[in-house]
Parts: C-alpha cells; sequence; structure tokens
C-alpha cells in the first residue's frame, strides 16, 4: 500500500471516529474523581459496619435466626 494512501486513510478514520462521538470516554482525570468516590464510600461503609451498633444488630439477628431454627 503506497504510505500516502495508508496516511490519508488513517485521517478519514481519525474523522470519522471523532465525527461519531466526542465524548465516547472518560478523561483520566475523570477516572481519578470516580475512583476517589468510590474509595471514600467504602471507607464509609466500613467504618458503619465496624461500629458497635451495626455489630450489636447483626448479633441479635444471627442469635434470633439460630434461636427460631433450633
Amino acid at each position: 500500500m503506497n504510505p500516502n494512501t495508508l496516511g490519508a486513510a488513517l485521517v478519514r478514520r481519525l474523522q470519522r471516529c471523532r465525527a461519531a462521538d466526542g465524548e465516547a470516554g472518560m478523561a483520566t482525570s475523570e477516572y481519578a474523581v470516580g475512583i476517589l468516590a468510590a474509595v471514600s464510600f467504602a471507607v464509609v461503609l466500613i467504618a458503619i459496619v465496624k461500629s458497635a451498633a451495626v455489630k450489636t444488630a447483626l448479633t441479635g439477628i444471627i442469635t434470633s435466626a439460630l434461636s427460631v431454627a433450633s
């Protein structure tokens, strides 16, 4: 294939991709913000699950379920 033809084909392909959807994916900064939000949410969930109130409630539910089963 002629290098000029190949270059023209690549330019046409790039133009079609740009015209199809200019917002096809997230930018690196958007990934960073998304990951930061997910990690923050996980930290909050871990703090809630490790709290004394949740442990007491879960223990009560499990004890109740086991006492009904026996």
